[in-house]
């Protein structure tokens, strides 16, 4: 009974290191090799800790882990109409195969871009950027070396576009390019180009070598006739002890068969003559031939060209003038739209002054209809005061102006100056008295006519000048009084020394 309890403990003890050999077997992750083991959480290594192939331990709590997968994704990429650098749009349908790099840092640039993508948005991120650098290379070469040097356009994919993957983790594996076209037939006028040249350089190796044959052929039939006639030489030569008719039998056939033999030669002659001849003509007509046929070809190249430069004209011409129709219709709008602007202002601006005319011209009628009935009031009252004769207000009005009037009778003849007055009296007087009115009194009164008529305001008011002012019969009295006074004629009284002695006229 004592040993239970050590037993327990001892199970118990035996069961925790189970326990922690099974999670610890469960954590330690082994990495296939078509996957990535990534281990993310906190790794010490930056974001990520990546692993191709081999296993790691990955803590608990402090740890997790994904996968990502190595297998190659296929990318049709069906470019149209890109530019390249001489101006002309080239379509270039191509397939790129593409994969996760299991480089080190481009593991960890695909841990962070790329874990838990499916491959279909992977497939995508990566058809964008193929895209754009497809393009950058297509306009950094001509059409020729796109055409001709795949080599040096497949390098320029692959150093454009890996660079551009490897960035989001990825590694450009393969890129199959079916076919170049372009929309002017560029291409095809350089195929046909080439084509036609090589037929040509054909045909002028078949007649260098028909050439050659035939001469070697005629050689050889000269060499066996020289045989020959050596040999029969040789023969003859032999045979000199033979009988003489032997000999001349001899000779006769040798005479015959050397005239045949000439006949023969001439015969070779002529039909060697109209086979140069019919060589050189056959050179010479696949020389026209040869020449005619590049002059053709030049001529569809220069074509092709310049439909590709009138494409290139027209598209550039349609990019100007749409740029130019654009910029005209917004400045246009803009014209209309700041009129419109200008228009609405002048017209809020001229109905705000009419308001504010309108108002005062309000305000101006309102103020002026009160002072007009406070006048009716004021005359209303002024007349009640007058015990309702309007003819006793009027001239309770003027009674009350008289100081103003008066003011401005003097205000007449108040800034009249008068710097000096020299008076020639006649001597003469006349009145009862001895006294008579002089000059002096006659320019007094015709200083007092000369003040505005002071008795007609009062004649029109209905009232009478004041007793101090005189009266206007008393003045025109005195006038004509003094006028009877005054002696008709200066008379001349004798002088001792014979002249005449008249009194000066007055003067003013």
């Amino acid at each position: 009974m004592e040993g239970l309890p050590f037993f327990a403990g001892g199970a118990a003890l035996l069961g925790f290191i189970f326990l922690l050999l099974i999670i610890f077997l469960s954590r330690y992750k082994r990495c296939p090799s078509d996957k990535i083991l990534v281990i993310y959480g906190k790794t010490n290594s930056g974001s990520a800790k990546c692993l191709a192939g081999g296993a790691a331990f990955v803590w608990p709590v402090v740890q997790d882990y994904a996968y990502l997968d190595l297998h190659p994704i296929s990318i049709d990429v069906d470019l149209h109409g890109a530019l390249s650098r001489q101006n002309i749009r080239v379509n270039v349908p191509s397939r790129f195969t593409v994969a996760i790099s299991t480089e080190a840092g481009v593991m960890t640039n695909a841990a962070e871009r790329l874990l838990n993508r499916n491959e279909d948005e992977i497939r995508d991120m990566s058809k964008d950027i193929i895209f754009g650098q497809l393009r950058l290379v297509v306009a950094t070469m001509d059409i020729e070396e796109i055409n001709s040097d795949r080599d040096k356009f497949l390098a320029n994919v692959y150093h454009n576009v890996g660079t551009e993957l490897r960035k989001i983790g990825l590694e450009l594996i393969n890129v199959n390019v079916t076919d170049i076209q372009d929309e002017s037939g560029y291409i095809e006028a350089l195929g046909k180009e080439a084509a036609a040249q090589a037929i040509n350089e054909a045909k002028v190796r078949v007649a260098q070598r028909n050439q050659t044959g035939s001469i070697g052929e005629a050689e050889a039939r000269q060499l066996q006739r020289v045989k020959v006639a050596e040999a029969e030489a040789g023969a003859a030569s032999g045979e000199a002890d033979a009988a003489r008719l032997q000999r001349v039998r001899l000779a006769e056939a040798d005479a015959e068969a050397t005239e045949g033999e000439n006949l023969s030669k001439i015969k070779i002659a002529q039909s060697d003559a109209v086979r140069r001849e019919q060589e050189a003509e056959a050179l010479r007509r696949a020389t026209a031939a040869e020449k005619v046929q590049n002059a053709n070809s030049l001529a569809d190249a220069y074509e092709a060209e310049r439909k590709a430069e009138l494409a290139r004209a027209a598209r550039e011409r349609a990019t100007l003038e749409a740029n130019e129709i654009v910029k005209a219709d917004i400045a246009k709008r803009e014209a209309e739209i700041n009129a419109e602007a200008d228009a609405e202002k002048i017209r809020r601006t001229a109905k705000g002054e009419a308001d504010a005319l309108l108002a005062m011209k309000q305000a101006e009628a309102q103020g002026n209809l009160e002072i007009l009935a406070k006048q009716a009031e004021g005359l209303k009252a002024i007349v009640d005061a007058a015990g309702g004769d309007a003819r006793e207000a009027v001239l309770m009005l003027i009674a009350d102006k008289l100081p103003e009037l008066v003011k401005t009778q003097v205000e007449a003849i108040k800034n009249i100056k008068i710097d000096k007055v020299t008076v020639w009296e006649g001597g003469g007087g006349g009145g009862s008295n001895g006294e008579g009115v002089g000059s002096t009194a006659n320019f007094v009164s015709g200083l007092y006519k000369a003040v505005p008529p002071l008795r007609d305001l009062f004649d029109m008011a209905g009232m009478n000048l004041p007793s101090y002012l005189g009266s206007i019969e008393d003045v025109e009295g005195e006038v004509i009084s003094n006028e009877k006074k005054k002696p008709s004629k200066s008379k001349a009284k004798p002088s001792t020394n014979g002249k005449s002695d008249a009194t000066p006229p007055p003067l003013a």
